[in-house]
């Protein structure tokens, strides 16, 4: 008889999207399907505690909903967490949830659900879920981006996703686009997320980036494509698969102001040009990747 799989099991990995506005839970199968979820918005106001509080929430209720109307068990927690975060989430940082500087987030998960937590930035959980299921299947040397409330990135080179010394890699938002433009978090001047996230074009236009003009839709393309460029003549890449509400909302004006400079600027590589599309999974790709961080996980501990 051939060796059980964690593919054969009835089992489920518990996935928790950690965004700048909202938290998200919700449980995915060993092949990708998200069966039940549940989201809370994030209140701005309120301390680290009743920030996990609320997480807590809907993390008992999607394991409670797995046990009693899915008659399912959860093998393990996988998180995607806005940045930046140390590995693995034992502390996170979320620049949107300012009260959680370097909380403790594994450390809480574990004693509330007893089970195995393992952690990745969102964006790289993204690139593990588009590689896996979405508009990256199939294809080893391609980017993941987020073009929301900040700019995040996951890479995969050689069929590999990326992790870096810290668990980092792939912070795309800090590459610069416009020297001597406006100041970032970060500290440097002209950072991509300092002039294409939501935060700033709220900040540069007065407007919400729910209410673009054509003009802002088009910048904001631009410099994405700029920046995947840099990230596609570095790396040898065929192809960035690009989400996010601010990318996702511009739509087509966005898209293809991104594809033009893409095509203008990379020219390194001998093979077709790279290309940029958006993500195929649409609002169930950050819990698919939370749990896509888990089943990658729960593979090196097994060795399955």
């Amino acid at each position: 008889m051939p060796p059980v799989t964690l593919e054969d099991r009835r089992e489920v990995i518990c996935a928790v999207d950690i965004g700048g506005t909202k938290f998200e839970a919700g449980l995915v199968t060993l092949r990708g399907d998200l069966i039940d979820r549940a989201r809370v918005p994030v209140d701005p106001d309120v301390g680290p505690q009743s920030h996990f509080a609320a997480l807590a929430g809907i993390v008992t209720e999607q394991l409670e909903r797995a046990r009693e109307h899915h008659r399912v068990e959860v093998l393990a927690i996988g998180i995607g967490s806005a940045g930046p975060i140390e590995r693995n989430c034992e502390t996170v940082s979320p620049v949107n949830i300012p009260s959680w500087n370097r909380f403790p987030l594994r450390r809480f998960l574990i004693e509330l659900t007893g089970l195995p937590v393992y952690g990745d930035l969102d964006a790289k959980a993204l690139a593990l879920a588009e590689g896996w299921l979405g508009a990256a299947r199939g294809v080893r040397n391609f980017c993941a981006m987020t073009v929301s409330t900040g700019v995040g990135g996951g890479i995969f080179v050689d069929g590999d996703l990326l992790d870096g010394d810290s668990g980092n890699a792939g912070h795309i938002g800090h590459l610069i686009v416009e020297p001597g433009g406006r100041r970032c978090g970060c500290g440097a001047r002209g950072c991509l997320e300092a002039e294409a996230s939501g935060t700033a074009i709220e900040a540069i236009t007065g407007r919400s980036p729910t209410e673009p003009t054509y003009e802002i839709m088009q910048r904001t393309g631009r410099l994405v494509g700029r920046g995947a460029a840099m990230i596609c003549n570095t790396l040898d890449l065929d192809l960035v698969v690009v989400g996010g509400g601010v990318a996702l909302g511009f739509g087509a004006t966005f898209f293809n102001a991104a594809q033009l400079e893409l095509d203008a600027m990379a020219q390194i590589g001998s093979g077709p040009p790279p290309r940029i599309t958006q993500t195929r999974l649409a609002d169930r790709g950050p819990l698919i990747g939370a749990g896509a961080v888990g089943i990658r996980h729960m593979r090196r501990v097994v060795g399955v």
